[in-house]
């Protein structure tokens, strides 16, 4: 028997789920509490982001220092550095009486929730700095809420349940985007109409927001501690030692755990390229809309609508598949598809400008790119088994994933100009090869059926 397959053996035998069944799991009183918490999770994204910008320059604030604030979404990004934290430490009361996780969870909440506050109660107009301030506690606040969650996630679910936990999540996720950005605008605007002066309507706007987050404590409290939690806890309490050190051995052990394993340099690089053919077409979709003379307020409709409704719908497929087939098997369907995606695009820029033709092209993107994260998150959490390491794994392999979209994307734009937005979309497609070919090398060596027989 070749290597390729007995790798693929355990999965041969692995029961299919029908699709009653693969949907029936979104009912599972785990994936409704992880549902739950993405709605958390997605509320205070735009807060320090689109919306703040609204208020900022409705108060007057010059277009400079709105462009500034890029820089309040540092923590995002930088979130992996004190994961550690959460996955060491434990919140004094909090941890006690709630639990490791769900300490955490009460603990990043109430404190997100007095970010939010906080930044309700500035001034744009008197005082930028104290706004970028407020959106910063409010971003480091959120990101700490974002690592908790994941972690918490991917220890209560079982391997059955990840990708649909991950549609839920991503769901609720921009359900809770959309309450933060059109919601909120909406809130402004009606205690505007109550006789609110605006900075006093900005202000009432935010306090709802931070009411909102409220959502995720009540969520917090009805869930359960994961029982991996409860394990590492445990270990934690046998083994006592100073929280510094502990921090240190953490984050030290995170890295090594996952860099002993077979093939952790290939599956390293594969986490990286695997959603690198969505992120460099993705990057240059909003320029080539308005070249094709669409206008913005196209763009924002076709996007907000029938591009939201599509990626809802995608998480939700996704998450059936994930559990309906084998993980190599649905990790192919959704590169396959985000492949095929891009040349739409192709096919858009020679249509020109035609609205149903952009409606087709941007939900059948949004769809197959949703499918694409559900189940690549669904990937990533299979890889983060050791409970002493969840929140720190996890927020290392999404800041690897990142590299794709934020630096090897960058030259995306010198390759449209110089190439036309036909080629370059059909260019694109190819950027998917090395993913694919790794993915091939990977499933090959066994590596899928190792991490479900682990499970």
């Amino acid at each position: 028997m070749t290597s390729a397959e007995s790798s693929d053996t355990p999965l041969a035998l692995k029961p299919r789920a029908t699709w009653r069944e693969s949907m029936a799991v979104y009912l599972q009183p785990r994936v409704l509490i992880v549902l739950l918490l993405g709605f958390s999770s997605g509320l205070p994204l735009a807060l320090s982001g689109s919306t703040l910008l609204v208020w900022m320059r409705e108060s007057g604030v010059d277009l400079g220092t709105i462009g500034l604030f890029a820089l309040v979404g540092t923590p995002y990004t930088l979130k992996f550095l004190w994961a550690p934290l959460v996955d060491a430490l434990h919140v004094p009361l909090f941890t006690r009486r709630f639990g490791r996780r769900r300490g955490w969870l009460v603990f990043s909440q109430l404190l997100l929730i007095a970010a939010i506050l906080l930044l309700a109660l500035t001034d744009p107009a008197r005082s930028p700095l104290f706004v970028a301030l407020g959106a910063l506690l409010v971003a480091a606040m959120s990101s700490t809420q974002d690592i908790v969650v994941d972690a918490f996630r991917v220890e209560s679910l079982p391997e059955s349940e990840q990708a649909a936990g991950m549609a839920s999540y991503v769901a609720a996720y921009r359900i809770g985007m959309l309450v933060s950005t059109v919601g909120a605008l909406y809130f402004v605007t009606g205690f505007e109409e109550l006789g609110y002066a605006r900075p006093a309507a900005w202000a009432a706007g935010y306090i709802v927001m931070a009411a909102l987050v409220g959502i995720g404590i009540v969520t917090t409290l009805l869930a359960t501690e994961p029982e991996k939690s409860v394990a590492a806890a445990a270990e934690h309490a046998a083994h006592p030692e100073n929280p510094l050190k502990r921090v240190a051995k953490t984050a030290y052990g995170a890295f090594a755990e996952f860099l002993t394993r077979d093939a952790a340099v290939v599956i390293l690089v594969f986490v990286v390229f695997y959603k690198f053919c969505d992120a460099f077409a993705g990057i240059m979709t909003a320029p080539f809309v308005i070249d094709l003379g669409f206008t913005r307020t196209d763009y924002a409709n076709i996007v907000k609508g029938a591009g939201l409704a599509a990626t809802l719908i995608g998480g939700f497929a996704g998450g059936a598949l994930a559990r309906a087939y084998p993980l190599a098997t649905v990790l192919w369907v959704g590169a396959i598809l985000q492949m095929a995606s891009n040349l739409m695009f192709s096919w858009q820029a020679m249509v020109g400008l035609n609205h149903w033709a952009l409606i087709v092209t941007i939900v059948v993107e949004n769809f197959t790119g949703a499918i694409g994260t559900v189940i690549f998150v669904a990937y990533l959490s299979a890889l983060c088994k050791n409970p002493l390491h969840t929140a720190t794994q996890f927020a290392l392999l999404t800041a690897l994933a990142a590299v794709g979209r934020t630096y090897l994307s960058a030259g995306a734009g010198y390759l449209a100009a110089a190439t036309g937005w036909p080629l370059f979309f059909a260019l694109s497609a190819l950027t998917a090869l090395p993913g694919l070919v790794l993915l091939a090398w990977l499933q090959r060596r066994g590596h899928f059926a190792t991490l479900v027989s682990k499970i």
